[in-house]
């Protein structure tokens, strides 16, 4: 039976950790800030904002929504960023994506300032990154995976991983994070012949497509670290990750539950990733 990898856990810890700090900035008179700009009211995206605004409040953040209309031209959402970039009491900038269509992800990505990109958008944070430049900012998502790590003392170096998952949101970033740390990485996607084969070979396996209950038991190796990043709806219209969890904790030595695991800690590591970026901007 494996250990469980309670996100919440986690959370709490580095939460304990970011209120020191918060409160040791504001008492040389600095308060940390997030501005979070959306376009439109995506539900899915609203309710991760007021996850991020809460936990943001629990800390001593100052956390500012920016929402824009879903007509807004590119060229004036652009000029929200660059307020926002002059903007002396925002230390960090969260744009919610996807985008509509009428504006361009491609050309919005440059416009945020490498020292406010707290989500790893602008692609000079993700270079920082992959030459593992302590000053760029990497996606919250693989970020949490290795909080999550470092705080059950799972080691990296020499380990066999596998992460099913090729975007720039989670499985790329993750894999330079891990390289770094001495991994040897495996990148799965949807075009990787013989999955089960892939992933039944890692020590540590990381999985976000999306796909309900994709990862089964006979995909995992015996005592293997499983870190579920996926999240769908199952049959029954309950919330699920990507592993077929039941099935999957009687093999695997580690595993991350769904609700209650990788995504509880993602707003605690934006928040993160503010106060650090306050720091660097204040010096």
């Amino acid at each position: 039976m494996a250990d469980i990898l309670s996100g919440k856990e986690v959370a709490q810890a580095l939460g304990e950790k970011l209120k020191g700090e918060v409160e040791e900035l504001k008492a040389k008179g600095v308060t940390p800030g997030l501005a979070i700009v959306i376009v439109g009211d995506r539900p899915d995206s609203m309710s991760y904002i007021k996850s991020a605004q809460k936990r943001c409040g629990e800390l001593g953040i100052d956390c500012r929504l920016v929402q824009l209309p879903e007509n807004i031209s590119e060229n004036d959402f652009i000029s929200q960023i660059h307020q926002l970039n002059e903007d002396r009491s925002v230390h960090g900038i969260l744009v919610m994506r996807p985008l509509p269509t009428s504006i361009s992800e491609d050309r919005v990505k440059y416009e945020i300032s490498p020292l406010k990109d707290v989500d790893g958008f602008n692609p000079l944070s993700i270079a920082k990154v992959m030459s593992g430049d302590e000053t760029g900012f990497a996606p919250c998502t693989p970020s949490a995976v290795m909080e999550i790590l470092d705080h059950y003392g799972i080691e990296l170096k020499g380990k066999r991983a596998v992460i099913v998952n090729s975007s720039m949101v989670v499985g790329k970033p993750l894999a330079l994070m891990m390289l770094n740390r001495f991994a040897t990485v495996n990148v799965c996607h949807i075009y990787t012949v013989d999955l089960p084969k892939e992933t039944s070979r890692a020590e540590i396996l990381v999985t976000a497509t999306g796909k309900a209950k994709l990862i089964k038991k006979d995909m995992v190796a015996p005592g293997a670290v499983v870190l579920d990043v996926g999240i769908s709806f199952d049959e029954n219209g309950k919330i699920c990750g990507d592993v077929d969890f039941d099935a999957v904790k009687e093999i695997a030595g580690k595993i991350t539950p769904v609700p209650g695991g990788v995504g509880v800690v993602t707003s605690t590591v934006l928040a993160k990733h503010v106060i650090k970026a306050c720091k660097m901007q204040v010096g």
